[in-house]
């Protein structure tokens, strides 16, 4: 709303400053500064306002060191996350940009869904909460949304590479001048594409649309057939992958934070040609707005760190885990990223893998021995840790210092090939 109001003043007037609100690095800091504001400010009331309606968090006894102090403690408190999140992006973002439209859709789908979900629990006082079938056809609707969106909207287009012959002057040992050169430019034409990125190869892009090429000529129009379930997929696995995480104060936070910024350097080097053409990336226009985006995503994270750090004065219930895991899967996919998630989402990656594999172990063995057996001492991950009696704290800085190392292996990959 800001950016439109300055743009106004700046073109109708020449408003000394208003000019500034063009720049994408501008909003980006200002949504992250208010962002960081809204959720220190907001935080604090709302935490004492949860207190006064006793809406506390119930925990199940799993025989974890200092489990019990967290009896009682406010929950929902997703609620500060997803206000500090859309309140600056509305300020600072281009609102008819088409990758806006989409995350803000995905941020209030998916808190919605997790709202119900903490609702039930909190003040319906039924610990299953919201069924996990329901919670599955919510992400399900949503994929549906942003993978149709994706596919068939004109807005969502890429600039491809195209050789082009250019003469560049240069000199061989003998002092001779050399032939012209073959360069690689990205077209002025916006297409339509599936391509995505692929990690640690030269030419890394993928076309989805390679999978249903063995149907033969005109089987690309069936692409959506593919595509749109694994976009479902991306969003179910990454969104329960931040829910199964947040089991210690500040674990999933801070992760989603460090992906954020991963995701934050990936979208401004796609939707700006400059640095696109210099690191040989897919030019995607347009997705340079969704740093404002991120940028308050990222405020928020550190923001409800400052209650949520160990001792947590707050939990962040379903409101904010599915919201975040969403917001990164969505996110991933607009800026063509999404092949990457196992890298910057290693963190969620293994806490979701630890529950699979413990589950499906437990009810193998059990089967052919008649007891069940254990791979890991408890799941998710972080569980397991506690088990070996390692303080919480330590297991969320060394989890932590997993995820950068993981992020900065993601930036490696843009000229790592």
């Amino acid at each position: 709303m800001l950016y439109y109001l300055f743009n106004w003043l700046h073109s109708a007037f020449s408003f000394p400053g208003a000019g500034v609100f063009q720049y994408i690095s501008f909003r980006a800091a200002a949504a992250l500064i208010t962002s960081l504001f809204i959720s220190l400010i907001i935080g604090k009331r709302l935490i004492n306002f949860l207190r006064r309606k006793q809406v506390g968090e119930t925990i199940r006894d799993l025989g974890l060191e200092g489990q019990n102090l967290k009896q009682g403690t406010p929950t929902m408190g997703g609620l500060i996350i997803l206000a500090a999140i859309i309140v600056p992006t509305l300020l600072f973002a281009k609102l008819h940009n088409i990758y806006i439209i989409i995350v803000l859709v995905a941020t209030v789908w998916l808190g919605l869904i997790g709202f119900l979900d903490d609702y039930i629990k909190v003040f319906k006082k039924d610990k299953a909460g919201l069924p996990g079938k329901l919670k599955i056809l919510g992400q399900i609707g949503l994929g549906l949304i942003v993978g149709l969106t994706m596919y068939f909207s004109d807005s969502i287009v890429i600039r491809e590479r195209i050789r082009q012959t250019a003469y560049v002057p240069t000199t061989d040992v003998f002092g001779m001048e050399s032939s012209s050169d073959k360069t690689k430019i990205y077209s002025k034409k916006q297409v339509k594409s599936t391509k995505t990125t692929i990690p640690f190869v030269k030419n890394n892009e993928f076309d989805y649309s390679s999978l249903v090429s063995w149907m033969g000529d005109g089987a690309k129009k069936f692409t959506w057939l593919i595509f749109i379930p694994i976009v479902i997929f991306i969003i179910i696995a990454v969104s329960n992958g931040a829910n199964l995480t947040d089991g210690l104060d500040g674990l999933a936070t801070g992760s989603s934070a460090i992906i954020g910024l991963t995701l934050g350097v990936l979208a401004y080097v796609s939707g700006n040609i400059v640095f696109a053409n210099y690191l040989n990336i897919m030019y995607i226009p347009n997705t340079g707005e969704l740093t404002i985006y991120i940028s308050a995503f990222i405020g928020a994270c550190i923001g409800f760190m400052w209650y949520n750090s160990f001792p947590a004065q707050v939990f962040m219930g379903d409101t904010g885990s599915l919201a975040l895991g969403g917001i990164i899967a969505v996110f991933a996919i607009m800026i063509r990223k999404e092949i990457l998630i196992p890298i910057f989402c290693g963190i969620f990656l293994a806490e979701n893998l630890s529950v699979v594999m413990q589950v499906t172990w437990f009810k193998y063995t059990k089967r052919k021995y008649g007891t069940g057996r254990r791979i890991f001492k408890m799941s998710p991950l972080h569980h397991h840790f506690q088990k070996l009696g390692y303080h919480e704290s330590k297991i969320v800085i060394r989890f932590l210092i997993v995820g950068i190392m993981l992020a900065v292996l993601t930036i490696v990959t843009l000229k790592l090939r």
